[in-house]
């Protein structure tokens, strides 16, 4: 195993036996605070949460980031008719992922970051029990009804009727040409598209039970992040992913993008570098001390 730029190069091997790729960060200064899994947003590279996984390293955190399957370092050869779903993102990659960290530190307290759906994927993980803290960004499983209202036709277009029809006509849904975000195996466009507020309907019938014990199991302590100028995570889509997770102890902030000085931010910015010196600390203060930052934003879960 060499070491980059970007990490020592890892392979994590998930139980259906499909390797995925991705990076290890080690732990600066000495001290090992825990370990971290990053998870990423759909279509998102893992390569785009780099500079926040650096940035945790150096502050004594063990950090995985990782492709979930059909995207970035984990695409094969050929992505139409790959067969890759949504919730096997959950139920083998993440699982696998916080499987690969809990043995590489078992002492250590196992944290997740999850943005947008990487928030709502380790509930469907049968290792997520071992979760100590997870913080989450805008964590939501796209349901349309929860978009923003005034980007909720233009949204609706975009996800729930052009991706479909484009990812039956390509048998993939091909975003990278589009430039909406990378491309989509199948299976993934379709559970999104499709995606109603009970999230365990896009559930085989007899698989449904299942996902809920799943979410219902985990325990962590969470800490949820919503942007009042987001359109995808909004406030309730939050809501409805920590209602998911109903034996976890939740809290959420709804922050602006006042709290930092800036005009807008999103569903993305908050992992860009420019929030290094404000985002990026605030989230230091709940991985490392478990405290909650800007406790005045919080809002009832």
């Amino acid at each position: 195993m060499t070491r980059d730029e970007d990490g020592h190069p890892v392979d994590i091997l998930c139980r259906d036996g499909l390797t995925l790729h991705g990076h290890i960060w080690p732990a600066q200064g000495g001290r090992l605070i825990g370990a971290v899994v990053i998870n990423a947003a759909t279509g998102v590279r893992a390569r785009f949460y780099h500079r926040y996984a650096r940035f945790l390293a150096a502050h004594g955190f063990e950090v995985l980031t990782y492709d979930y399957r059909g995207i970035g370092l984990s695409r094969p050869a050929r992505l139409r008719g790959c067969g890759y779903r949504w919730r096997d993102w959950g139920e083998l990659d993440c699982d696998a992922a916080l499987r690969l960290m809990h043995a590489r530190r078992p002492g250590a307290p196992l944290m997740v970051v999850g943005h947008s759906i990487g928030g709502f994927l380790p509930g469907l993980a049968t290792s997520a029990p071992l979760i100590d803290r997870m913080l989450t960004v805008g964590a939501q499983y796209a349901w349309w009804g929860d978009y923003a209202p005034h980007h909720r036709p233009v949204l609706f277009l975009k996800w729930h009727v052009a991706m479909p029809l484009l990812t039956a006509i390509f048998g993939y849904f091909p975003g990278r040409r589009l430039g909406w975000l990378e491309d989509l195996p199948a299976g993934v466009a379709f559970e999104w598209a499709f995606r109603g507020p009970r999230f365990e309907r896009s559930h085989p019938p007899e698989a449904r039970a299942e996902a809920v014990r799943r979410m219902a199991a985990v325990e962590a302590r969470i800490l949820a992040v919503a942007m009042t100028d987001d359109p995808i995570g909004t406030l309730p889509a939050v809501r409805r992913t920590l209602a998911c997770y109903r034996n976890a102890m939740r809290a959420a902030l709804l922050l602006s993008p006042r709290d930092y000085g800036r005009e807008k931010i999103g569903h993305f910015d908050l992992f860009r570098e420019n929030h290094a010196e404000g985002f990026w600390r605030d989230t230091l203060t709940w991985l490392r001390d478990g405290d909650i930052p800007r406790p005045e934003r919080l809002v009832i879960p």
